[in-house]
């Protein structure tokens, strides 16, 4: 998988950029705040339909504009082409797939974009919705059905915390009791399943990443017994679901962690070796695609020299070098474990506004 073009319209502080891309390694050099994070957050967007920076929507739009839009041209072996579009005018998304209006989720399945930036760290040390999320995409790319159950459960989970907000009877909960167990249940095997090949691949890269804190463990938790009846577990439950207005036990309650054995809580970790977990995972995710998918998705890292030291930069380059992704990188100069590679990448200089290729 790769974007040999990307196209910008309002998007932050550009009104209109198209730049073409190389098919491995391309690099955006600038002073800070000229436009850098903005190239590799037009890619998110494709790929999630939201950014990886927090902040409200509108942000996103040129000041003075009414909405923003992004292009991107997406390859794949054996020659096949797609045109994707991503816009939002006066609050509404809208998708397009070579031309024609598309739901968002079919665009979504177009193009895979992982990327590791200064907030990835939250990944780790963050509340368990970031962790939710970050898991049900991956879970997306390998499950065709994933969205379907995923709409039924929350579907079922809304209509049953409204009503356990008033004065149900059983007569009016049951109905959304059984609809909740049964997506539910799909629900957390499609993650447990997809995590058994997840926690393999962030074992092995945190074994290269973070030898020093011994070996490493993930473990994963349903947000029920998966052994009961999820049936049961919500009868089981009701009454202190009436008592606080909500569903307390359930796949919206779902957590996965990473523990090590000189290290066994997460707040032992120090924010730098947070962030060398949140790549482990980010690249164990991006492997686990490829190994689904048979293709890589397109791997965003934002401001490298900053975020990593010289040996992880290392290790890093090292183990992108050894696989076939594409790769997006930002910094302010050119990293130099890059530098000393002598891998050849496309070179991009920005500045507020625009953008063009150097080498």
């Amino acid at each position: 998988m790769r974007l040999s073009q990307l196209r910008l319209e309002n998007l932050r502080a550009f009104a209109g950029l198209t730049i073409d891309l190389d098919p491995r390694w391309n690099v955006f050099v600038g002073a800070n705040g000229a436009g850098k994070t903005t190239l590799l957050e037009a890619a998110y967007l494709l790929s999630h339909a939201r950014s990886f920076r927090s902040g409200p929507r509108d942000v996103l739009v040129r000041h003075g504009a009414e909405g923003y839009s992004v292009f991107g041209r997406v390859d794949r072996d054996g020659g096949s082409s797609s045109g994707l579009g991503l816009s939002r005018h006066e609050g509404t998304l809208e998708a397009r797939v070579n031309g024609t209006a598309a739901p968002v989720a079919d665009l979504l399945r177009m193009i895979a974009v992982a990327c590791f930036e200064p907030g990835s760290h939250e990944l780790i040390s963050g509340a368990s919705e970031g962790r939710r999320r970050f898991l049900d995409w991956g879970v997306f790319h390998v499950e065709q059905d994933f969205l379907r159950v995923w709409r039924s459960f929350q579907r079922a989970l809304r209509q049953r915390n409204a009503l356990l907000r008033g004065s149900p009877s059983a007569a009016d909960l049951d109905p959304w009791d059984r609809e909740l167990a049964l997506a539910g249940a799909t629900l957390s095997s499609m993650r447990a399943h997809y995590f058994v090949d997840f926690s393999t691949a962030v074992a092995a890269s945190l074994g290269g990443l973070l030898p020093e804190l011994g070996r490493p463990s993930v473990s994963f938790e349903t947000g029920w017994r998966s052994a009961e009846d999820p049936l049961e577990i919500l009868a089981a439950s009701r009454e202190d679901d009436l008592r606080r207005g909500f569903t307390t036990r359930g796949p919206h309650r779902a957590d996965w962690s990473i523990a090590f054995e000189h290290a066994p809580r997460r707040e032992h970790l120090s924010r730098g070796q947070e962030k060398l977990c949140a790549l482990a995972c980010i690249l164990a995710q991006a492997r686990v695609f490829a190994q689904a998918r048979g293709e890589w998705p397109v791997i965003c890292i934002d401001d490298l020299a900053s975020e990593l030291d010289g040996p992880h930069q290392e290790v890093l380059v090292q183990s992108l070098r050894a696989v076939d992704a594409q790769i997006l990188i930002t910094g302010t100069h050119q990293p130099e474990a890059l530098a000393a590679s002598g891998i050849s990448a496309a070179m991009f200089h920005v500045e507020p506004g625009r953008a063009g290729r150097l080498l």
